[in-house]
């Protein structure tokens, strides 16, 4: 898969060595956020599974979202741990170059899978009448596959190109994990291809679907107000409230990111900013879609009771 033309067969990590008297709370926090993540959203997939319930399409999407979360995290921040706990900064190739393909799927899939929850809160709140109809299970299904598929596929030409790139000089990479923009500064070929490449799939995986999620919440929001009942018109805006936070955290920390102008102090600012890509979405999704959905909190309370021990 990857071509013996590089020099380099390994890269260093900086991560966060900038704060190096602080790497033992570093890890704390990482490792208590991701411990959360991961059991947040594999308890949300586990319920929306085995709870008919939650036999939704908005929970289908959410258990897929939660699954996403989990493989999303589990990519990056045992990696991370690791390098925070030994000081072995050290990965290889292969293993960064794996890393960043799983992390650019996993990022293109999630924003179809927001999109398509954004859709489905837009015909529950603006059709209801044919949501049922529309919303099949079938439907969900083919949604949610073609989300997986366009992201892991997609990412494959891009990944082809850039195993193939040539690293002879620097190997140090100013970031926590194997990021797009690193591996490309840290390159002695050149890679106009692949960035324009690169902008391509970016704006035909970040755009259309922040248009669509923004126009579907600017019907849900007018049909809304049209509600003559104020309790009416807060329980059908608190069904989509969520989302909307999820969708501004995620889709607001890309912007900053790839918007900025590249530059040398800017790339700092890249660093700490992309936290709020790879680590706040997956930490906050299963409190802002569970803590404040009532069905949930009973039946996560009902699950704690159960396994209690009985006298």
């Amino acid at each position: 898969m990857i071509r013996n033309q590089t020099k380099i067969a390994e890269f260093i990590l900086l991560g966060f060595g900038e704060y190096s008297k602080a790497q033992t709370l570093l890890f704390l926090i990482f490792l208590i956020t991701y411990a959360v993540s991961v059991t947040g959203n594999t308890l949300i997939v586990a319920l929306v599974m085995f709870d008919r319930h939650f036999h939704t399409p908005m929970y289908f999407f959410l258990m897929n979202l939660s699954f996403l979360e989990v493989f999303y995290s589990s990519n990056i921040f045992p990696r991370l741990l690791c390098a925070l706990l030994t000081g072995n900064n050290m990965i290889s190739f292969s293993s960064c170059f794996t890393q960043w393909y799983l992390f650019g799927s996993l990022e293109a899939t999630e924003c179809c899978l927001l999109c398509a929850m954004s859709y489905d809160r837009y015909l529950a709140i603006c059709k209801p009448l044919h949501y049922a109809t529309i919303m099949q299970a079938q439907t969900c299904v083919q949604l949610v596959v073609a989300s997986w598929i366009n992201g892991f596929i997609t990412i494959v030409t891009l990944f082809h190109l850039m195993v193939q790139l040539t690293f002879c000089s620097s190997n140090e990479m100013d970031h926590y994990f194997c990021d797009y923009f690193s591996l490309l500064n840290l390159s002695c070929t050149d890679t106009s291809l692949i960035e324009i490449i690169g902008f391509i799939v970016a704006v035909l995986f970040t755009l259309p679907p922040f248009l669509l999620t923004l126009i579907s919440y600017i019907y849900i929001i007018a049909a809304v107000w049209k509600i003559s009942s104020t309790t009416g018109r807060q329980k059908a805006f608190s069904t989509c409230s969520s989302h909307l936070i999820v969708v501004s955290i995620f889709y607001g920390s890309l912007m900053i990111v790839y918007m900025l102008p590249k530059s040398n102090v800017n790339r700092k600012i890249e660093k700490n900013s992309s936290l709020l890509y790879t680590v706040v979405p997956s930490l906050t999704n299963p409190f802002i879609y569970s803590l404040r959905n009532k069905e949930v909190k009973e039946d996560v309370k009902g699950l704690w009771l159960f396994s209690q021990p009985s006298f």
